[in-house]
């Protein structure tokens, strides 16, 4: 199992149990089953409106979820959050981007803290 600890300004700041490499256990999917109020519209990964900032806090490992789906590239270079370099560097070296789309973003077996 991870933790999962949702942060945010406005909100404080909750940590809930995820199941790990289900596959199907989104960020913004179990922001919704406990209730944190991560912003979204589409939930299809089109709109961007639920970004989120990922760090892991388990320093053996900086997976930080799934590897970027193809919708999420798009959306993140548009925002601005990632560039066609940091697209490639990520596959050379396996090294994760801490801008996520919590509507993508299959979570792993480790524990991450997500700012929204």
């Amino acid at each position: 199992m991870a933790l999962v600890t949702f942060s945010s300004p406005d909100y404080k700041d909750k940590t809930v149990y995820a199941v790990a490499g289900s596959h199907t256990e989104t960020l913004l999917k179990i922001a919704k089953e406990h209730k944190v109020p991560v912003h979204h519209d589409c939930q299809d990964g089109e709109c961007g409106n639920c970004l989120v900032h990922v760090t892991s806090v388990d320093n053996k490992t900086q997976r930080m979820g799934g590897p970027l789906t193809d919708k999420e590239k798009t959306v993140l270079r548009e925002l601005g959050k990632i560039t066609p370099e940091d697209i490639e560097r990520m596959a050379v070296d396996d090294i994760p981007t801490e801008w996520r789309l919590a509507c993508q973003m299959i979570v792993r077996d480790e524990d991450i803290l997500v700012a929204y």
